[in-house]
């Protein structure tokens, strides 16, 4: 029976239809975001993106017609990835947000110790355009906000006394570990960044003194 489910296996893989070609604009999307984020916005140039992707110039234009609109779809594209993954993370513990903190601290702690990672890319695109109104820095600047209402909201949810600094505390603690991931990886402390997220949301969760 295994032969047999094998030979149906292979029969099963050679009839069935190849993935669809990638488009121009996927195919010079996927090259930047890596290339973006590998080296930093502004020391790739558009025609690096052009020889790397294997597209004409006047492909990316039509699809991107300036840089600043590829890096905003780059932002978006790197947006719907980080809430996607945060969404799988809080699902694992239904019902209880302060593990879903906790859950979250430690899938950060263990992606900044990687050798690969090399910061958040919305923190690092709004160093790169301190300009207020660039395309970019208002996709990054939006995440941020989201992100302290997503921690705001679990806060409240987990007992916190003032769900509002306990959420402040969070993200200048996520900040802290992405800046610190991003140039010491394994030799950081994001080790530590789980135990002091338990410390303060525990702090928050403790009756309050009396004097």
């Amino acid at each position: 029976m295994a032969a047999m489910r094998t030979a149906r296996d292979v029969q099963d893989a050679a009839a069935a239809p190849e993935a669809p070609a990638k488009s121009a604009r996927e195919r010079i999307l996927a090259v930047a975001e890596e290339l973006f984020y590998r080296e930093g916005i502004r020391a790739v140039g558009v025609d690096t993106i052009v020889a790397r992707s294997g597209v004409a110039k006047m492909s990316l234009y039509r699809s991107f017609p300036s840089k600043d609109d590829l890096v905003a779809a780059f932002l978006e594209a790197a947006d719907r990835r980080y809430w996607a993954w945060w969404d799988r993370v809080v699902a694992r513990h239904p019902g209880d947000p302060r593990a879903q903190l906790l859950a979250l601290f430690r899938a950060v702690a263990k992606r900044v110790r990687s050798p690969d990672y090399r910061g958040c890319p919305f923190v690092n695109t709004a160093t790169e355009f301190p300009d207020a109104g660039h395309p970019g820095r208002l996709i990054a600047l939006a995440n941020k906000r989201e992100l302290r209402a997503r921690l705001r909201g679990l806060a409240a949810a987990a007992g916190a006394r003032d769900p509002d600094r306990l959420a402040d505390q969070l993200q200048l603690l996520l900040d802290g570990a992405y800046a610190s991931g991003q140039m010491l990886h394994a030799d950081g402390p994001g080790g530590a960044l789980e135990a002091a997220a338990e410390a303060l949301i525990a702090a928050q969760r403790a009756p309050a003194a009396t004097s």
